[in-house]
């Protein structure tokens, strides 16, 4: 197990705030003892870390998740000769998880956590965010994650799930995200607008649409890419013409909804033209 350490900035929505991504993979490092002013939530990936945290040890291992609450000083080093230790984190800035709960901050009384369902959802999410940090994407993915584990572990009570006029709240954050769809509004600034909080309007989308804000303006994107690509441009033209980060990006969300390439559905569509 090689000795490195990857960071990547996600925005939390366009021009919104950063959060940090941490891939890490040890041999042999120890952290010297510090703290963080943001929740720090790993997932473990491989090997084994022993953390020492609050007057105690945790010993991870492949699937658990482990939360450090704010200001809580920390150590880190591999849980044994041999293994090493490798995971996946993410640095959450305190309302993040305060969204969706009640009274105050959320306090994670226990750190180290047994939720395979949360844990792979989290892994999946910070290793696609990893490669491609779309901005919606990640105001789509994280905030929810990140609350779901406050409401599911910590000592704060959820906030209620009834979100009065669901539907008519995701059909007007739709509107706005198909008529901006190359610059789309941050959530939060759309749920400022309609009065609620982004976990609200994150309810209701989902609720209503069946899928994220993300997946629903990728897949609006890919129909009209399509069209553009009957016309003839090419996949590199018309990826940022429908808000894609780039050829590649369109490429994935393509696959996804299509099954195929943009390529070979163009060269499909002009062959029979």
């Amino acid at each position: 197990m090689a000795e490195q350490a990857l960071w990547t900035r996600a925005r939390l929505g366009r021009c919104g705030p950063p959060l940090d991504l941490l891939t890490a993979s040890f041999r042999s490092h120890v952290y010297a003892p510090h703290a963080h002013e943001e929740y720090t939530v790993g997932v473990c990936v491989g090997g084994a870390e022993v953390i020492d945290y609050r007057g105690g040890h945790i010993r991870t291992g492949p699937g658990t998740i482990v939360v450090l609450d704010p200001g809580e000083m920390h150590t880190g080093g591999p849980g044994n000769s041999t293994d090493g230790y490798a995971y996946r984190a993410l640095y959450a800035e305190p309302s993040l998880l305060a969204d969706g709960t009640l009274c105050g901050l959320p306090y994670f009384r226990e750190p180290l956590l047994d939720d395979p369902e949360l844990a792979a959802a989290l892994r999946l999410a910070h290793t696609e965010l990893s490669a491609c940090p779309d901005p919606l994407e990640a105001e789509s993915r994280l905030p929810w994650l990140l609350t779901a584990l406050a409401r599911r572990h910590s000592t704060a009570r959820p906030v209620s799930d009834l979100i009065p006029g669901a539907s008519a709240i995701a059909h007007t954050v739709r509107d706005r995200l198909a008529d901006e769809l190359t610059a789309p509004p941050t959530l939060a600034s759309l749920a400022t607008d309609l009065g609620l909080s982004r976990y609200q309007l994150l309810r209701a989308f989902r609720t209503t649409m069946g899928i994220p804000p993300y997946a629903w303006l990728a897949q609006h994107r890919v129909s009209r890419a399509r069209a553009l690509l009957a016309a003839g441009l090419r996949p590199a033209e018309v990826a940022p013409l429908v808000g894609f980060a780039d050829q590649a990006h369109l490429t994935r969300w393509f696959r996804r909804v299509l099954g195929v390439t943009p390529a070979a559905y163009r060269n499909s569509v002009q062959d029979t033209r």
